[in-house]
């Protein structure tokens, strides 16, 4: 079966019906899905800072919570010491380089919406799945 790297950006997209959803959709239709065992978090972290700056009530990021709780996706462990040593090695925060890594780790493409991601997914040879 094909697999992918989905990160934080793609879940949050489906959640919270955004325009690129059914895209999103199509496109992941027939592959694993993938992302590391920090999603829930990264998701929980990122739902609550959209209530924090009144872009959704916490009713919205709950129901929003409810729909990536129904998304098909195997959370992997990663390798700590990889993702700082690139972290470390572009001046950056290692929670992309969670992703990243397991992209890299798992030989697949990721699908992010995030370009600076995407930015460092090309410095790394990392293939992207282009929405």
């Amino acid at each position: 079966m094909k697999i992918i790297v989905a990160d934080t950006s793609i879940f949050l997209a489906v959640a919270l019906e955004e325009p690129e959803k059914e895209k999103i959709i199509t496109l992941t239709s027939g592959f694993s899905i993938l992302a590391p065992e920090i999603l829930s978090f990264e998701m929980g972290n990122a739902l609550s800072s959209l209530v924090k700056r009144n872009i959704l009530s916490e009713s919205q990021a709950l129901q929003a919570w409810a729909v990536t709780r129904k998304i098909q996706v195997s959370l992997k462990p990663i390798n700590i010491e990889n993702s700082l040593a690139l972290a470390f090695n572009f001046k950056r925060y290692a929670y992309d380089f969670y992703f990243l890594s397991l992209a890299i780790q798992e030989k697949c493409a990721l699908l992010t919406l995030d370009k600076g991601m995407a930015e460092l997914a090309r410095k790394l040879n990392i293939n992207l799945m282009e929405l």
